[in-house]
């Protein structure tokens, strides 16, 4: 069966509201049929990965010269601070022109700036069973599966698309039947931190494809910094839409509730050792020296930063440490004074900010950075930045060290 539009669509396909709609409804149209959709449906929520790279600018600018608006104000990734970035001297004029098009072509769609990839804390936070339209892999998982909201991992484009003309079509995650578990994991570790969180996630290979179900995490293990991190890490190694915590996440109070009422397709145990192994991989014993440590990716909440401040105010850094926060939590901690606090200890507190940006992270090449992030590690050494990956407290160790050894 074709996918059907109502007439509303249709009229939208067939131009009467302008280039720029048709051009995105066709798009959604294309998708759609793909996907074996039957129909679209309307959406409440979107949020664009928006980054300051020319690719995804151009494709913003083809639809705001096109003449298109908005129907459903979008949140969006963030690219970098650019007063920020220019004070420092890190970004040269191209780079800046560029992001300064972003910003103006987005503002003419009608996108609300947030520049953060954790929208779901502050801003744009989906209910239970509301139908969104996320982009933005790690919020995706998270929107999902934490909050119990309804979307597809959706490109900037396609989730552009959708915030301009109001609708996406029904398919995948939107689905009922497609958000039950199919895999039955066994979690047989200790899980203390939100950096443990990140190492679950880190063996979805193990896992393998499908909605895990994850048992034998006791609830007080969980921490909202701990589901982002498992959530994040899980779409570095793999692709997850959705995952389950047994007590914890909205669809599975139960076993049979999360299966809906079937067998998982398999089960998979995940150990100490396993965690062990990944941890290994990422923490050199000994570093001879740490030019900086990079944090927040996905950006840091206020409760990370907050922590951060109380360590450092024992152990200043002796290299720079950056923490990338949206602009929202950054506010925060400027009216507590905390951004203050950490500037007095060696650290700066980073609005608006991904870790993707070679534009202003460029001047770091070369040089031996720390991270709490696997996903962090993963983006940099793309354009040629090296890190190592640790937990955050032995990251702000090494900081006041300069140095890194157990």
């Amino acid at each position: 069966m074709s996918l059907i539009l109502t007439q509303y669509q249709q009229d939208m396909l067939d131009g009467r509201y302008g280039k720029g709609k048709a051009l995105a409804i066709r798009i959604q149209k294309a998708i759609g049929e793909g996907f074996r959709a039957q129909r679209m449906v309307p959406i409440t929520r979107a949020h664009v990965a928006l980054s300051a790279q020319e690719a995804d600018t151009w494709f913003a600018r083809k639809m705001r010269d096109a003449g298109a608006t908005c129907a459903v104000s979008p949140t969006v990734n963030p690219g970098y601070c650019l007063k920020l970035f220019q004070q420092l001297g890190y970004v040269d004029g191209e780079s800046s022109a560029l992001m300064r098009e972003t910003h103006q072509v987005y503002q003419a769609l009608g996108a609300n700036l947030t520049y953060s990839c954790t929208p779901y804390l502050f801003g744009n936070i989906p209910r239970y069973g509301e139908i969104v339209s996320f982009s933005e892999s790690s919020a995706t998982v998270y929107v999902n599966s934490v909050l119990g909201a309804r979307t597809n991992r959706e490109s900037s484009a396609s989730a552009l698309c959708a915030a301009i003309t109001g609708f996406v079509p029904e398919y995948g995650m939107l689905l009922e039947e497609n958000r039950f578990g199919t895999v039955l994991v066994q979690v047989d570790a200790q899980l203390k931190s939100e950096f443990d969180f990140a190492l679950l996630g880190l063996n979805i290979k193990r896992i393998g494809r499908g909605v895990p179900v994850f048992t034998g995490i006791h609830p007080s293990a969980v921490t909202t910094e701990g589901l982002i991190a498992l959530g994040a890490q899980m779409n570095v190694a793999g692709m997850v839409d959705l995952f389950h915590i047994l007590g914890v996440t909205p669809d599975a109070p139960d076993l049979d509730r999360a299966f809906g009422g079937k067998q998982p397709e398999r089960v998979i145990t995940i150990t100490q050792a396993h965690l062990d192994e990944h941890r290994a991989a990422l923490m050199p014993h000994r570093l001879d020296h740490v030019d900086f440590v990079m944090l927040g990716c996905p950006h840091y909440t206020y409760e990370q930063i907050c922590r951060a401040d109380k360590y450092l105010e024992q152990n200043s850094a002796a290299v720079p440490v950056w923490i990338l926060t949206s602009a929202a939590t950054a506010a925060l901690a400027q009216v507590n004074g905390v951004s203050d606090s950490l500037e007095a200890h060696g650290a700066r507190i980073v609005p608006n900010t991904c870790v993707d940006e070679a534009a202003c992270w460029g001047h770091l090449v070369g040089k031996q950075g720390v991270t709490d992030s696997p996903k962090c590690a993963y983006y940099m050494r793309a354009f040629g930045v090296n890190l190592a990956v640790c937990d955050s407290e032995t990251c702000l160790t090494w900081a006041a060290k300069g140095r890194g050894e157990f």
